[in-house]
């Protein structure tokens, strides 16, 4: 949708400034394609090209046969940082302070109960939520965090992201089953009269 708007009349001179060039308009189309493709961080695939290419931005020395033209690796490596900033903004709030993770954990709970107690969804969140939760943190998270403190983009905020990272992870191994229990308690009150 937000692609469809840009491209309306009303946005010509817009589009102008941004890429004025026919190879510029098709550099940008790949670069938003590659952004909402990092989304799905599910598809084991795309997770390995995204691995393999942030290894060759940032660990150009493991790759001394590869000859790369100097615009080529920058335009590369701001491409993956981009698609990490993707990823971290559709997780923030696990780098965020513990309450604030739990707000928004609740809340896709609930999102997912809500789903399969509706029939929308075969999954029951309700089989695994903790322990799913402390595979996130150890296979996606924490890693991602890990990046965004290696690539800098973020200064010092990156090792706040990792920090809360961390002690969500353990915050949760410690306290996560009794924030479940508690997170069906307080669905079942809010949905009571949803029959």
């Amino acid at each position: 949708v937000a692609w469809d708007i840009l491209l309306e009349d009303d946005f010509k001179n817009l589009r102008r400034c941004m890429f004025p060039t026919e190879k510029e308009f098709k550099h940008f189309r790949q670069l938003i394609v590659n952004t909402v493709m990092a989304t799905d961080i599910f598809d084991k695939e795309l997770g390995a090209l995204r691995k393999a290419r942030w290894e060759k931005c940032f660990h150009p020395e493991q790759f001394p046969f590869l000859e790369v033209d100097k615009q080529d690796a920058f335009n590369r490596k701001a491409t993956i940082v981009i698609e990490h900033i993707i990823q971290a903004s559709d997780v923030a709030h696990t780098m965020q302070h513990w309450h604030v993770y739990l707000k928004w954990n609740e809340r896709l709970f609930h999102e997912m109960l809500l789903a399969y107690r509706q029939g929308r969804s075969d999954k029951d969140p309700t089989d695994g939520w903790y322990k799913g939760e402390l595979w996130f943190f150890d296979n996606y998270v924490i890693p991602l965090a890990h990046k965004l403190k290696e690539c800098g983009v973020f200064g010092v905020s990156s090792a706040e992201y990792l920090q809360y990272a961390t002690e969500n992870r353990d915050e949760w191994e410690r306290k996560g089953q009794e924030m479940c229990t508690r997170m069906v308690a307080n669905f079942s009150e809010l949905h009571k009269t949803d029959k």
